[in-house]
């Protein structure tokens, strides 16, 4: 006859459920609550233990499996912008860490109690958990910090012709224009290549004086990748717009690329 003791089994999932809550969120990217995350893994661990009361069976259904996991993601991550995304990765944390320790149970023959828990020690508890953290860190951080970048779309229109590509919100981008105060959006060289003069030089100086019309055009002295020289050719567009916005904006050119993925091909002013 298997001895259930609720004070460990409470005390158990309490802790499972909470490094998953904290993991979901560390993978989600969000700013980690962790009064919040206690509070979903006691309604999880208290679930846990409502099961083995008489007459519970019935929680044990996919149905309230399901209801309880999105209470806890509501009490989690309730307050996040992203919920919707949050809840699908708690949800997906939970399953492979589910099937973890299935595998784990049945590697060291252990028996299903009441077919609800598995009897596993706490060391392949650990262990399993310690597998989980290392595969979803590996597959999804860095998908996970690349949502987290601000990402937006600017569409930059000059002398008739107009461009349109993704730029990311960088907040190392302090440059701005000395003489009025203007700030600089950052692009590479092919995504404004419609916009600009044919056989445009790459070195500024250069640039410069090949315009037949500088007007709008000047030099910046920078600290950027967009120029090695310490210089940066920039020109004021007709229209800039953020995600449909209008800003006020000079427009910079980079002969480097921005991103290695091509995710972004520009670099906006971290505040406007």
């Amino acid at each position: 006859m298997e001895v259930i003791y609720v004070d460990r089994l409470f005390l158990l999932d309490l802790v499972i459920d909470y490094c998953l809550l904290l993991l979901s969120g560390r993978v989600s990217g969000v700013v980690l609550r962790r009064g919040r995350y206690l509070m979903g893994a006691i309604l999880g661990a208290a679930y846990a233990v409502m099961l083995l009361l008489p007459g519970m069976q019935w929680l044990g259904s996919t149905t309230m499996k399901l209801a309880l996991g999105l209470l806890m993601a509501l009490i989690a991550y309730g307050s996040e912008a992203r919920f919707w995304r949050c809840a699908g990765v708690f949800f997906a944390v939970s399953a492979l860490f589910g099937g973890a320790v299935f595998a784990a149970s049945i590697l060291s023959e252990a028996e299903p109690l009441g077919g609800v828990f598995v009897s596993v020690t706490l060391r392949t508890l650990a262990l399993s958990f310690g597998v989980c953290y290392f595969v979803i860190m590996q597959l999804f951080q860095r998908k996970a910090l690349k949502a987290v970048r601000r990402v937006q779309t600017v569409e930059i229109t000059y002398r008739g012709r107009t461009v349109t590509f993704p730029a990311l919100r960088d907040t190392g981008n302090d440059l701005h224009d000395p003489t009025v105060g203007r700030a600089v959006l950052v692009a590479e060289r092919e995504a404004l290549r419609p916009l600009l003069p044919q056989d445009l030089p790459e070195d500024p100086a250069a640039a410069l004086l090949h315009l037949s019309d500088a007007k709008g055009w000047k030099l910046l002295p920078c600290r950027t990748v967009g120029s090695s020289s310490g210089l940066l050719l920039c020109f004021k567009p007709d229209t800039v717009t953020i995600d449909g916005k209008p800003e006020d904006l000079l427009i910079g050119i980079s002969d480097t690329r921005l991103s290695d993925d091509g995710s972004y091909r520009g670099l906006l002013p971290g505040e406007l």
